[in-house]
């Protein structure tokens, strides 16, 4: 019996839909943008990284939030209004022997590498665009290159953020005025959106107030709050009623994790 020659068209089609599915879960993710890139490392914050504490993700300190000293500040090109804070990456230095050292770390991204448009791009303005760059924590840098190299290139990649425990939800603010920072989220690691619900009332979509401190101008104290986060994969979770109704401002809840 023939067999139609659109059969082996689809069949084709199909075969070759099937290979890049593999190839996509295999190789790559949103989150890790599938490949190493080219970019320039720098350091800051003393040997102790006391210098990185609070930043422009708002994380505060850094010891207590559980993010240690293996952080970064992004450049502009990388930093993305903040949209990046919590992403994690991989790094090594490279093409320098001899200043670098072997092996790779992992660093967070927890702060934002400011441009000096008063600098050249390859001669102090390290961080002004179109560069992607690297500002490490001291201790994070010296694990790849030696301190005197002051900046060496590297190859970096997006991975999946490792984090102990769940995702914690800090609230600040006041009545009508309710600052949600989100910290410890794995995954993906940065947070795209925020939504937040009371007992008592329906899921509201929080509005980014800056770095990763999300706001909600509804009145929920008394109420138990559950909250659900979306991170740049797409992925969504959702932690319902971490909270007590007795809740307070300052307080910080702990919820699941991706």
């Amino acid at each position: 019996m023939d067999v139609p020659a659109t059969f082996f068209t689809h069949f084709a089609f199909f075969f070759l839909l099937l290979l890049s599915l593999l190839s996509f879960c295999f190789n790559g993710s949103f989150a890790d943008n599938g490949g190493w890139q080219s970019a320039h490392a720098t350091f800051y914050g003393g040997s102790d990284a006391s210098g990185t504490m609070g930043g422009a993700c708002g994380y505060g300190n850094l010891y207590s939030q559980g993010y240690g000293t293996n952080t970064a500040a992004l450049s502009t090109e990388l930093f993305n209004n903040g949209l990046a804070c919590g992403s994690c990456y991989e790094l090594t230095c490279s093409n320098d022997a001899p200043w670098c050292l072997p092996g790779t770390i992992s660093v967070t991204a927890t702060n934002f590498c400011p441009p000096n448009p008063s600098e050249p791009n390859d001669n102090g303005g390290w961080c002004n665009p179109p560069r992607q760059h690297f500002d490490l924590a001291e201790p994070a840098f010296l694990q790849i290159a030696q301190y005197r190299a002051g900046i060496v290139p590297v190859s970096f990649r997006r991975v999946p953020c490792s984090k102990k425990g769940g995702i914690r939800f800090t609230i600040n603010g006041n009545s009508y005025f309710n600052l949600v920072l989100v910290t410890n989220v794995g995954g993906a690691g940065d947070v795209n959106s925020v939504s937040i619900k009371g007992s008592d009332s329906e899921w509201q979509t929080m509005a980014r107030n800056w770095g990763q401190n999300w706001q909600s101008n509804s009145y929920l104290n008394g109420q138990s709050l559950s909250f659900q986060v979306t991170t740049s994969d797409g992925r969504t979770i959702t932690s319902y009623n971490i909270s007590p109704a007795n809740w307070r401002f300052g307080q910080t809840f702990e919820g699941v994790q991706f």
